[in-house]
């Protein structure tokens, strides 16, 4: 059991006036206790109470807990592990439960007065893990040297012919290469006019001369996330083109020159939306500015403009304008950024200048 992580969610649990809380998301149990397995249909919990030893509720056919620093309790798929969480909890407080019960679990829970009311607490664990300790951080630079690599390895599979998919399908095996475990989500491969779909799925289209190319791809290492997108050109750039390009460019690297600690997630969206709106694309860049990121690509605390909260040493987040012009181009540059104590380190390296691939 990490006690000083779980000592952040009993704070931030007791700042709510909850004594008591059920934790189901199989990563968030990873990072209170290192205990990590796949429960699929069956019950993982960890209760975690005000005070005291967490237990940690397993099926027997799990792997061995028993070194997880919790107290175990077992059962089998023929147990009722509902009736097994209700002996444990305190009936006549409020139980925090994550966003990831499901309710065949929830609605038993509430039918046996496991608690006196139920209450959402996901953000008592989903605040503490957002705060990332000296180790976290080194992992997640690992992972993001581990793309910078690999989106090197990308530019060099674009040749005439190739297909979206082809490119897409081959990069787990350059992850691997690498020392990643594989991907931190689908990644997205976009030739010619498929880049003003922020969320193009890799298809057959085959690269053409000529074409726009971009990628948005991220790796797992070692538990953490990467994630960044380069834009490349593959003939000379248009004036117009060179125009929409630097504009999300300038963007992206003025978002990230004023992130430091007491400057809100709103200032920072703000900011990369006024630099395209000033170029004339505002209506163009359709989405938040970026996401925290962590054990997964997408952690709760989004960098958009009805994010008040001031950010904190220690988030990870990205930072990822882009303007799409559907029929015509579309264009995204984004890194990752781990808050300092008095401003930021941009994790990825890659060049963000415009290059016309060869």
């Amino acid at each position: 059991m990490d006690e000083s992580r779980l000592a952040r969610v009993r704070e931030n649990l007791a700042r709510r006036t909850v004594d008591q809380m059920l934790v189901v998301d199989p990563l968030s149990i990873w990072w209170l206790c290192g205990y990590y397995t796949e429960p699929y249909e069956r019950f993982l919990a960890l209760y975690v109470p005000a005070e005291g030893v967490p237990t940690l509720f397993a099926n027997r056919l799990f792997p061995d807990a028993s070194e997880c620093g919790a107290r175990v309790v077992e059962f089998s798929d023929t147990d009722d592990p509902v009736s097994l969480v209700a002996q444990a909890t305190m009936h006549d407080r409020p139980l925090g439960v994550d966003k990831e019960l499901a309710a065949r679990w929830l609605v038993p829970l509430m039918e046996a007065g496991a608690a006196s009311r139920f209450v959402l607490a996901s953000d008592a664990v989903d605040d503490a893990r957002s705060i990332k300790d000296a180790r976290e951080r080194e992992l997640m630079r690992a992972a993001s040297r581990t793309n910078d690599e690999a989106m090197a390895w990308l530019v060099d599979q674009v040749r005439p012919g190739v297909t979206e998919r082809q490119i897409a399908d081959g990069l787990l095996g350059e992850y691997r290469r690498l020392g990643a475990q594989g991907h931190s989500f689908s990644p997205i491969v976009s030739f010619g006019d498929h880049a003003a779909d922020p969320h193009h799925e890799p298809d057959d289209t085959p690269f053409a001369p000529g074409d726009m190319v971009l990628f948005d791809v991220g790796c797992k290492r070692d538990w953490y996330c990467s994630d960044m997108t380069r834009t490349f050109f593959s003939a000379e750039p248009t004036e117009h083109q060179r125009a929409v390009y630097d504009a999300v460019r300038r963007a992206n690297e003025e978002a990230e020159k004023i992130v430091r600690p007491g400057v809100t997630f709103a200032e920072i969206d703000l900011t990369a939306r006024r630099v395209i709106e000033d170029a004339g694309w505002g209506q163009a860049f359709t989405h938040r500015l970026g996401h925290q990121i962590g054990l997964v690509d997408h952690e709760p605390g989004d960098v958009s403009s009805t994010h008040d909260e001031p950010v904190q040493p220690g988030q990870c987040f990205s930072i990822e304008p882009g303007i799409y012009l559907p029929g015509d181009m579309g264009v995204r540059i984004e890194d990752l950024v781990i808050v300092t104590e008095d401003g930021c380190e941009v994790l990825n390296s890659y060049p963000k200048g415009i290059t016309v691939l060869a």
